[in-house]
């Protein structure tokens, strides 16, 4: 009977985090308090609106980490525990996961009109406009946020391994194109995208624990976005 009442209650809360994340994203809520002042966001200096976007992440992120928190409270107990088994066993799948995403990436341009991912085209616009920001909040916040929703919020709707990380995984690469998508070209980019979520996904099966992969997944971003900024760092010389 705890059994079935733990898991109805794991099943709410990832529903729950997964209509609160997907909420956010396609509605304007982040703009409501501006729509309700009667006040144009896109005429706000940059500083301003580079805070508030800030601030509303954090809220976001910080829900999302209330909703989760006796999972996360178990997982990090888990992780002290563990922490070294763990990432000897586990830190090879970052250098498969790079290594598949450079191949399929390389393949995708060769194959077609040679047009960047739009997703990676915002994230170098938004470099060069708000150079902090974009660092923190790619590496520091989205990697445990993603892993939390992606991850832990869908683990909790899914318990067969296999469903759970085609999902996990093409739902995660999905979501990475098909809010920034102009072409079709653009569509094979879920492919790239949706490696690390497939990989991701198989490091809580195996391990059960979500900052597994939340840190692992740290690691790619802050590898990637430290290299984009040397790229910007040395264009400019």
């Amino acid at each position: 009977m705890k059994n079935e009442s733990q898991k109805t209650k794991h099943l709410s809360i990832g529903i729950g985090v997964l209509f609160f994340y997907f909420a956010i994203i396609f509605f304007p809520f982040q703009l409501l308090p501006f729509s309700l002042l009667d006040i144009d966001y896109k005429m706000l200096p940059l500083w301003i609106r580079i805070i508030y976007a800030f601030i509303f992440e954090v809220i976001q992120f910080g829900i999302i980490i209330f909703l989760l928190k006796d999972q996360l409270k178990k997982d990090l107990i888990d992780l002290k525990q563990n922490h070294n088994e763990y990432f000897k066993k586990y830190f090879i799948y970052w250098f498969i996961l790079l290594g598949a995403m450079m191949a399929s990436n390389l393949l995708i341009v060769w194959f077609t009109p040679n047009e960047i991912a739009n997703n990676e085209q915002s994230i170098h616009e938004m470099l060069k406009m708000a150079p902090i920001y974009t660092f923190i909040t790619a590496v520091f916040i989205a990697p445990f946020q993603e892993e939390f929703v992606f991850r832990k919020a869908i683990r909790n709707i899914i318990s067969n391994d296999i469903l759970f990380i085609l999902v996990s995984g093409l739902l995660f690469g999905s979501l990475h194109v098909v809010t920034s998508l102009t072409s079709w070209w653009q569509l094979l980019y879920i492919i790239p995208y949706s490696i690390p979520g497939f990989i991701f996904a198989y490091l809580l099966v195996k391990t059960n624990n979500i900052f597994v992969s939340g840190f692992i997944h740290f690691i790619h971003n802050g590898v990637l976005m430290s290299l984009q900024i040397l790229l910007l760092l040395l264009g400019q010389l």
